[in-house]
């Protein structure tokens, strides 16, 4: 699979302490969202290391009293984040575009922040304002739609059929939020969605020269069947948890339960 530079994940730090050092430009920023998730400021670099505070945010206007205190911070067992200095960073902060409770967060490792401030700004004008109120119906349906399908693949299939691109609730149409909670409650059992198998040649290894219907089957995926030797450019796109089995006519017929790739790759053909 290809590499990721960086883990990425949603950290819930309500009521907890974060450590931010420094004043000024570079630092009130990292305050102010410390604050936003609900996370207690602190600036006792000590109290921090002897209350167990886990988070730091290093932003001195001196370098060497910056790489000072990151050496401190971690070897005390902090995760530390030092403005403008990546290499000296175990975490990164991304540009974050907020659809409460919907975040999507936009990251290049530290290598530009104006990079992945215009990703977002882009990607605010394509997302509904009320994309929030999506995923609140789809929380509150969660124990009807384990009702109706308690197999969690037939499930998962019924909840992309609606989420797909045109489907009933396309998080990218603007009068989604507004009708998701009526939709949901009327669900049944129409929404379940047959076995299938589909099977495509890739001929480079260039993901961007899969068609929206490859990389959308890739994506929704139980099963993948290679042919191949196919690049791990391809079969990033595909689900993380979707098995990826060499392909055979047995292995076809044994997994033809759920959605079902057969991967081919022919890049001479």
């Amino acid at each position: 699979m290809s590499e990721l530079q960086s883990l990425p994940l949603f950290h819930r730090i309500e009521g907890q302490q974060v450590l931010v050092l420094g004043e000024g430009e570079a630092a009130e920023p990292k305050r102010r969202l410390v604050e936003r998730a609900g996370g207690v400021v602190v600036d006792d670099m000590q109290r921090a290391i002897d209350e167990g505070v886990r988070l730091a945010f290093v932003a001195y206007d001196d370098v060497k009293a910056c790489e000072v205190a990151a050496i401190n911070l971690r070897c005390a067992g902090l995760l530390v984040n030092v403005v403008d200095r990546p290499e000296l960073c175990d975490f990164t902060t991304p540009s974050i575009l907020d659809r409460n409770p919907v975040l999507i967060a936009v990251g290049t490792g530290g290598a530009s922040a104006g990079l992945a401030k215009h990703i977002r700004l882009r990607l605010e004008r394509i997302l509904p304002t009320n994309l929030g109120d999506l995923a609140k119906a789809l929380f509150a349906a969660r124990d009807k739609l384990r009702d109706l399908f308690p197999d969690g693949g037939e499930r998962r299939r019924a909840i992309d059929g609606l989420l797909g691109e045109g489907g009933a609730l396309d998080p990218l149409n603007p009068t989604t939020g507004g009708m998701a909670k009526v939709i949901l409650e009327s669900a049944d059992q129409s929404l379940r969605v047959g076995n299938c198998t589909v099977s495509f040649t890739v001929r480079d290894e260039n993901p961007d020269f899969l068609t929206v219907g490859q990389a959308r089957e890739l994506g929704m995926a139980d099963t993948i069947l290679i042919d191949g030797d196919v690049p791990d450019t391809i079969l990033a796109r595909a689900r993380a948890d979707a098995r990826r089995l060499p392909y055979s006519e047995e292995a076809k017929k044994e997994w033809a339960d759920g959605i079902t790739v057969i991967l081919r790759w022919r890049p001479d053909d």
